[in-house]
Order: structure tokens, then sequence, then C-alpha cells
């Protein structure tokens, strides 16, 4: 769509339908791994609310954008031509949203056997909260995630919506789409890839059930060696308000923390000792407090001890290890991160801003017919830029 892209992608045809959140940043990515990614909206939707302007909107970089009208049968016929062509189709609709459409799971891989169906729900398509509306943290709290973050006798904290929407949602969709694809290339037969978030959270925390299994994290929030119970894995506030990330949980890693702090030796030789953490803890907080973040940033600079200073968005674009790493991008007059993961043969390129709908020919679609549609209202003015 435009011409090839860049990427390990470059040359899949994906739909995404519209939508916020987990979904559109797997276009995102997708994208910029080099799919040519097909954006469908409903013409009569509206993103005004979100009050982002086009060029800081990144839920529609990378994409080209057709409006389209499915109320109407010819609307709902050309998204089953579109869904012909395709090789991927992503939605984060309720179920039954598509089905009504007429574009569900049985109608388009019977229109296209080799399409891989990525759904993307909270609870999934089945089961009595499959129709529940819900957000990120909803979905943690179901998933058990949430009971395990925050302070001790202090309430759960909400972790943004990175764990539920963009973790266990995204994420978990791409991988399966891509698992699909590559068994695809054996069987030569798509499939549906059903993501709920609520399942994407809870394998996040694998780990943490086995952990449970064994005794060794305790059900009480904040007592256990991940959740900010140890000194030595928590953030402490220094002299001017900033804060340092103290993370040094190997031996070897705390004792050069406590040799250039530096803690007193009788601490430093008990670092799991857990009736020595409180007195440990306020040892660490007092000498913290002593020194701006930066200057104890830079002590801690280029040694193994862990610590590191806690940076605003603006600043981590602006740190000398990732520009190094040219590990952000400066484009439309903000600054984002870059594509992300690299590739050495097959990288792909920053999603630029999203632009109409021009290559609907790809799909068997002529020219002439594109314009009756449009002059019929059953698509978009074409213009990506607006709500």
């Amino acid at each position: 769509m435009g011409g090839p892209r860049k990427g390990p992608l470059s040359g899949l045809a994906v739909i995404e339908m519209a939508g916020l959140g987990p979904v559109p940043l797997a276009g995102l990515m997708l994208a910029e791994m080099g799919a040519d990614v097909l954006r469908i909206e409903r013409r009569d939707a509206a993103r005004a609310f979100l009050k982002v302007p086009p060029q800081y909107d990144l839920d529609r970089h990378g994409r080209e954008i057709l409006k389209l009208d499915l109320k109407r049968d010819e609307g709902r016929a050309l998204l089953m031509t579109l869904i012909g062509g395709a090789d991927v189709l992503i939605e984060g609709f309720r179920p039954g949203v598509m089905e009504r459409l007429g574009a569900g799971p049985e109608a388009a891989l019977a229109c296209n056997p080799r399409l891989v169906y990525g759904r993307m729900t909270g609870f999934g398509q089945e089961g009595p909260l499959a129709d529940r509306a819900g957000h990120d943290l909803t979905y943690l709290a179901y998933s058990g995630v949430l009971s395990m973050i925050g302070r001790r006798n202090a309430r759960p904290v909400p972790p943004l919506n990175l764990v539920g929407d963009y973790g266990g949602g995204t994420m978990f969709l791409i991988a399966g789409v891509l698992a699909a694809l590559i068994e695809r290339a054996q069987s030569g037969k798509g499939q549906v890839v059903d993501t709920a978030m609520v399942d994407g959270a809870s394998m996040l925390a694998a780990p943490f059930f086995g952990f449970a299994a064994t005794g060794f994290w305790r059900a009480a929030r904040g007592e256990n060696l991940l959740d900010g119970d140890a000194p030595f894995y928590d953030t402490y506030e220094a002299a001017d308000g900033g804060h340092l990330a103290v993370a040094c949980l190997e031996p070897q890693f705390f004792a050069e923390f406590a040799r250039l702090l530096p803690l007193d030796k009788a601490l430093a030789a008990a670092q799991y000792d857990e009736a020595c953490w409180p007195r440990m803890r306020a040892a660490i907080a007092a000498r913290i407090a002593e020194k701006p973040r930066d200057a104890w940033a830079a002590l801690f600079s280029g040694t193994d001890a862990c610590v590191a200073p806690v940076l605003t968005l603006k600043e981590a674009a602006e740190h000398p290890h990732n520009r190094a790493r040219n590990a952000h991008a400066t484009q439309g007059g903000f600054t984002r991160p870059a594509p992300a993961p690299r590739f050495s043969r097959t990288q792909g390129e920053i999603a630029q801003p999203a632009r109409p709908a021009s290559a609907l020919n790809r799909f068997g679609i002529a020219p002439e017919e594109v314009e009756r549609l449009a002059a019929e209202g059953v698509i978009g003015d074409g213009d990506a830029s607006t709500d």
C-alpha cells in the first residue's frame, strides 16, 4: 500500500479494525516491521475525545486509513473484499461484533482460508465475563496480578496500562499472529488467534505462580523480594526530590552498592537477613537523601551496583546510552521510541503519519469503483488527518 515497506514483514497485508489501546499498538509495531497495514475506521466514528493532533496520534501512524460505512450492505461487502486479499486481520471488539458485521471468523475464513484472524478482547470469546466491559485495571484484577502491585498495608497501585493492555494484550496478539503465520507457511491454512488480556496478564505472571507454590512468594502485598519489601530493590528520594532505583539483588552487586554508598559493614554483610531490612532501609534512605539524584547517578555510573536515576520520558530520550543506540526518533515535532526490536538484515523504519488509502486496487478494486463508492458515501473522503 503506497509502495513496498522495509522490514521483515514486507509484503504482508494486514487489516486493522480501528479501536483503542492494544490493537492499534499492534498495528503500529507490525507496520514498523514492514507490514502494509490498512486501518478500517467507521465513517461515523469520532476520535476528537482523545484530543491528540494527527501528527502525535501513533494509534494511526504507519497505516493507510479507509473510512468505511459499515452500516450499509455495500460497506460490509467491501470489507469482505478486502479481507479476501489480506494475510492478517486484527480486531479488538467485544465478542459478536464482527459476526454482526458479517465478517466474523467463519465468514472471513470461508472467503480467505489463508487468513490469520487475530482477535483481542479483555476476557476472551467465551466464559461468563466474555461480554463484560473492562479496562487494563479490570483484567489485572481478575488475573491476580494487581493484588501483587503496591506497598505493604496499602491499596494495589495501577501500573499505568502497560501490563494488561500492552503486555498481556498487544504482545500476545503479535506473538500469536506471527506464530500462526509460521504455521501457515507449512499448512497453507489460516486460523483464529484468540487473545484475551486477562490470559496474557496471567501468563506474564507465570513465574510468580511457581514462586507462590513453593512459599517463596507471600500473598501479602509489599512483603516480597520484588515488590518493594527488600531495601535493595526499591526506589529512594534524593536531596533534590529526584529518585534513584536501587536493584542490586545479587550479592556481588549489593557489595558494590554498599561500598560506594557507603553502607555500614554489619548491614552490608546481612543482605538477605530480613530482620536487618528495616535498619538497612532507613540507612540507605538517609544516605541517599544527602545528595541530589544526578550526583548519585554520577557516582554509580560505570559500576555494577545496579543503581539508576529515575528519568522522565524527556530525560530518557536524552540519556547518553539511549542516544548512542538511537533508541528514540524525532518526527512531526515530538520524540517517540524508535522501532523495536531491531533486525540485522531487514530493519524496518519509523512509521509516518497516517495517509488516505490509495491502493485499494491491490485488493482487486478498480479505480472507477473506488470513485463510485466515494461518491455514494460508502467510503470516506480519504482525509486521514481528521476525525
